[in-house]
């Protein structure tokens, strides 16, 4: 099996080796050992990273990710876990979809100001309520350990 060190990880993987050292902090991902200095990870760490990406992309927070790989580092993703996800990836979309109505109409609105708009105004009001809050994945923390 070919190895690659961490600087070829994060140029075929497109993440950063601040953040390569943090998934492995964080038992997302695990060396293979070291070349002088620097990281040895196996091939199959890019097939984990892309799960990862999945996963961050769909809104799963780093634990939740952690916890759909079994000890042998293979996927064990409960599917339950899935439809709920594309439950709550489907309930964003349409938020986010009522807001970009309104920002188009008020773009275009006719009233003197946005704050005149009836259409804005039931907008700002939702946002609000809180019934637009759209949580967004948060960036991973830096990790202080180096290659």
């Amino acid at each position: 099996m070919r190895e690659l060190d961490i600087a070829e990880v994060a140029e075929r993987s497109g993440v950063p080796a601040s953040t390569l050292r943090y998934y492995e902090e964080k038992g997302l991902i695990a060396s293979v050992g070291r070349r002088g200095l620097r990281r040895v990870f196996g091939v199959g760490v890019l097939d984990r990273l892309a799960l990862v990406s999945l996963g961050r992309i769909a809104g799963f927070s780093l634990e939740e990710i952690t916890q759909m790989f079994a000890p042998d580092g293979r996927p064990r993703i409960e599917r339950e876990a899935l439809v709920t996800k594309a439950d709550e990836l489907d309930q964003r979309i349409r938020r986010l979809q009522s807001v970009s109505r309104g920002l188009r109409h008020a773009a275009a609105c006719k009233a003197p100001s946005h704050m005149e708009c009836p259409s804005f105004r039931r907008i700002l009001d939702a946002a609000a309520g809180g019934a637009l809050q759209v949580p967004l994945p948060r960036p991973p923390k830096r990790s202080k350990a180096r290659a």
